[in-house]
């Protein structure tokens, strides 16, 4: 017999549902507005503090049920090292082509470029690998680490053309070590390391 659908009155089902409309939401509307007329706030608040809000007062459960916590460390700590290896191999030949270039070339004229860039990931990374990956986690499973890079890579329209198509593969990975770790603290420092990389690396 063909077990029944889940029902949105099944709490990890409905959290789901929650947590994708309001990723979508968030993303649209900072898509077409910058709040404060300052793009670093308003991405902590949409990407960090609203989500924080939602798990708290809606969900009525500790961040720390959405990754917000240190987690397996060693096992995270591994995968970033291992990470961060690999990617500035790649990335010291990728981030000299003309497309990388000309978009992250400038970056490195701003002064502590690497600090605004580790605030608004800290948000970015809780969004994707925090709360959309744990809420679809408990309602589909290993799913989830794909789904939440979907989302995820369209973020990233508008970037070279060859991070934005690598994005569903890096992203998937970054869900499945978030997941292992049980925290979205390592994914962050991985991507710290990368923009913050790529943008050195391109400026030369």
């Amino acid at each position: 017999m063909t077990p029944e659908p889940p029902s949105l009155r099944d709490e990890a089902t409905w959290r789901a549902a929650v947590a994708v409309i309001a990723t979508t939401l968030l993303l649209v509307v900072d898509g077409y507005h910058v709040l404060w007329g300052n793009l670093l706030l308003s991405r902590t608040v949409l990407y960090l503090l609203i989500p924080l809000g939602i798990v708290l007062l809606v969900f009525r459960e500790p961040p720390a049920r959405y990754g917000f916590q240190l987690g397996n460390w060693r096992v995270g700590l591994a995968w970033t090292l291992g990470a961060c290896a690999g990617l500035a191999a790649v990335m010291a030949f990728v981030a000299r082509t003309p497309a990388f270039r000309e978009y992250y070339g400038a970056a490195v004229s701003h002064p502590f470029f690497w600090l605004a860039d580790g605030i608004e990931l800290l948000g970015w990374e809780f969004f994707f690998r925090g709360f959309l990956l744990f809420a679809l986690y408990r309602a589909c499973g290993p799913l989830a680490w794909l789904l939440q890079a979907v989302p995820f890579t369209l973020a990233h329209m508008g970037k070279p053309e060859l991070e934005t198509l690598s994005c569903i593969f890096g992203g998937t990975a970054l869900g499945y070590i978030a997941w292992r770790a049980r925290s979205f603290l390592y994914p962050f420092l991985i991507h710290w390391f990368l923009a913050s990389f790529t943008a050195i690396v391109a400026g030369r």
